[in-house]
């Protein structure tokens, strides 16, 4: 029988070779999950020279197979990390990133000041919910909307909202656009659960689709299985965030803030996007490896 040190490093040797960019965090993870242990554990077990079963081997190297083709590890686990949370994802739904981490900080901050005993916050193209439901874990006064476009990502999104949100995170299907002022105005589910919101919400957030049209993402995980509704924004990448402007407007409190994510090269031209549009005191934020991550601003 082959040892679980002996696998990990068969693994780590392919992953590397693949062009995964952490094969040794990536095989531990694969082992962890097909053992029902922790990565710490099965670092232990490495460590101490045990055997792994031919049932347990033949299923971590169909999983690490799959993984050298540069299918997600979170599709092949089922599960994303996202600060204190263990969401459910899979085909369909965008799989949420460590930088998405630091961007919610800022909202999560801003509800921890308010002092409203229930703090409104709304987060548009929650994808999995992960920012939704990191507001209402870490902010436990918290009353959260959150807005779905794609019926496959709100499905995963109500697993996880389901499994997290406490009753406190209102998850809605439909498409964000409905809610701009400058569209036509119609009498839909989402515009008549957001009418009483008006002025009233005290953070809004987004991490909406941000990549311009045409421009292909380099990682195959991101190009071949991220659902294209969550990464294309229209020609320049700012379609969305300026529905998002314009229709936050309407529903931030006098005071609240506004948090969206972007790609580094896009702060200078949401700010300019958020001043044209009434915002005041826009500043883009760099997140933990010091790129351009996130643009607020004062309503």
């Amino acid at each position: 029988m082959i040892t679980v040190g002996e696998l990990l490093r068969t693994i780590r040797d392919e992953l590397d070779a693949a062009g995964i960019d952490h094969p040794a965090a990536d095989a531990e993870m694969i082992v962890a999950h097909v053992l029902g242990e922790s990565r710490g554990r099965v670092q232990a077990l490495a460590l101490l020279g045990t055997a792994v079963s031919a049932a347990d081997h033949e299923a971590i190297m169909q999983l690490h197979a799959e993984r050298v083709r540069r299918v997600p590890l979170q599709h092949l686990t089922g599960r994303a990390p996202f600060r204190n949370l263990e969401l459910h994802v899979g085909p369909g739904v965008f799989v949420p990133r460590p930088e998405t981490e630091v961007v919610a900080q800022f909202a999560i901050d801003a509800l921890l000041a308010v002092p409203d005993p229930q703090p409104i916050a709304v987060d548009l193209c929650t994808g999995s919910a992960a920012i939704a439901l990191a507001l209402a874990t870490e902010v436990p006064t918290a009353q959260v909307w959150a807005v779905e476009k794609s019926r496959e990502a709100h499905a995963w999104a109500e697993r996880n909202v389901s499994a997290w949100g406490d009753g406190r995170v209102e998850l809605l299907l439909g498409d964000i656009a409905e809610l701009d002022p400058a569209g036509e105005r119609r009498d839909t589910k989402l515009t008549r659960v957001f009418e009483p919101l008006r002025g009233r919400v005290h953070v809004l957030i987004s991490n909406p689709p941000y990549v311009p049209e045409g421009m292909v993402p380099r990682e195959p995980e991101v190009r071949e299985h991220d659902p294209s509704l969550a990464l294309f924004g229209g020609p320049d990448g700012l379609d969305i965030v300026r529905v998002i402007s314009r229709l936050a407007r309407d529903l931030v409190a006098p005071g609240g803030l506004l948090v969206l994510e972007h790609a580094e090269t896009q702060g200078a031209a949401i700010r300019q996007i958020l001043i044209s549009d009434g915002w005041r005191a826009p500043a883009t934020h760099r997140d933990l490896t010091h790129r351009d991550r996130a643009t607020t601003a004062t309503r």
